[in-house]
């Protein structure tokens, strides 16, 4: 099973999908958004990726977050974060099989579904 994750109107996002549908992919779009995002799957990505890979600092979200909330984030402060602003993960995030891929390059999707 494969599930792409991210916020439909992002530009990345569009390539991502765009990629997917080109490839013949079967995928589930998963809307941070819209379907929202559990205490569980938080966990799962940052103990995989850390906090630090899963969050945008480059995103406006961040940015207006207070000064004092970001030099104390952690794990669990992100997990809390994350659940309010789903739109701070960087995306897209992709689960296929036992993998967790943050971003879209191309080639990456290329050998990630080169076995598939």
């Amino acid at each position: 099973m494969t599930t792409i994750y991210g916020i439909k109107n992002c530009d990345t996002m569009k390539k991502a999908l765009r990629w997917l549908d080109e490839h013949n992919v079967q995928y589930t779009f998963h809307d941070y958004r819209k379907d929202g995002l559990t205490k569980a799957q938080l966990e799962t990505w940052i103990t995989s990726l850390g906090w630090e890979a899963l969050v945008n600092k480059r995103g406006t979200t961040w940015r207006k977050l207070d000064p004092a909330v970001q030099e104390a984030m952690n794990d669990q402060a992100a997990i809390a974060v994350l659940l309010e602003q789903p739109a701070m993960i960087k995306r897209p995030l992709l689960e296929h099989q036992d993998t967790i891929t943050l971003g879209f390059k191309p080639e990456q999707y290329t050998a990630i579904f080169a076995s598939a």
